[in-house]
């Protein structure tokens, strides 16, 4: 009986926060999908007419939408294939001792801490730069001609910048996976005349492989809704050749006032996401199991 008192009270306690997340949650969603059914630009105020799915027809047979998916696709696996075998590689290297071991550590991670609008810029600016950037001064030291980077390769360019950002996050959850590994495993496969390779293959990675799986998940939550880098850099061009769906959806609502259009984008970037979260939390749930 005191059991049950005692839920009911902690339901009770709880219910507040649950139904401030709820409101904050489904709100906006309901009025994404009923926006999703109208025709409504925002140039043409008191038009609005009920339009049934006709905004998730334009936007899915789109020739933009299907350039948005590939490029959302391969930005997404362009900065995962970086990130977790640099990570990898990174944490391999941070795990051996070495002088100032707590300060190198912390230099790895701070790229993570800085705001995606500011690596942006700096990467603009400082490195991607056709005259004066980093990359250039070093192509002209070679004797090769710089390359405008943002012009040439807008995709790469910013998977290059996202995977530099979340470089250290995957190294630190790695590190951490890493330490964990019990010493004298290590100790008995060279007892047995292991190689580091052999270590590396069958002992040091099974030991990471929860670790990876948990990085992609977070990673690719994150990287399907990449923008600001996008914006301050290429501006999804040259055409469509950097745009992903997030800012695809960011041109219909901004850039063309059209909200119908942009709701249903947003709807089928919702979907798309969730189909690749439901994807990878059962392919972590079969990993853990194992």
């Amino acid at each position: 009986m005191a059991t049950t008192h005692t839920r009911s009270a902690a339901r009770l306690m709880m219910a507040p926060s649950v139904i401030l997340l709820f409101a904050w949650m489904i709100v906006p969603l309901g009025m994404t999908i009923y926006f999703s059914l109208l025709r409504y630009n925002l140039l043409m105020p008191g038009t609005e007419e009920f339009t049934g799915l006709l905004n998730y027809e334009f936007f899915l047979t789109d020739p933009a939408f299907f350039d948005a998916l590939k490029n959302t696709l391969l930005l997404v696996g362009g900065v995962l294939a970086i990130s977790v075998i640099g990570g990898i590689l990174m944490a391999l290297l941070l795990d051996q001792p070495m002088f100032g071991q707590g300060i190198v550590r912390i230099l790895v991670i701070a790229p993570f801490f800085i705001m995606p609008t500011v690596a942006a810029l700096v990467w603009k600016n400082m490195f991607m730069n056709p005259v004066n950037g980093l990359f250039a001064w070093l192509f002209r030291l070679f004797g090769a001609e710089p390359l405008d980077w943002l012009a040439v390769a807008p995709l790469t360019s910013v998977v290059i910048i996202v995977a530099w950002q979340w470089l250290p996050f995957a190294t630190l959850i790695l590190l951490t996976a890493l330490q964990s590994l019990d010493e004298e495993q290590k100790e008995a496969a060279e007892m047995d005349g292991a190689g580091p390779i052999s270590k590396f293959i069958y002992i040091t990675l099974p030991h990471m492989a929860r670790a990876i799986t948990v990085v992609v998940l977070i990673e690719t939550i994150f990287l399907l809704s990449v923008f600001a880098e996008i914006l301050v850099t290429t501006n999804g061009g040259p055409g469509t050749q950097s745009t992903n769906i997030t800012y695809l959806v960011y041109t219909q609502a901004l850039l063309q006032f059209d909200v119908g259009g942009a709701s249903a984008g947003g709807i089928v970037a919702v979907v798309l996401a969730n189909i690749v979260a439901i994807f990878l939390i059962r392919m972590i749930g079969k990993n853990l199991e194992a």
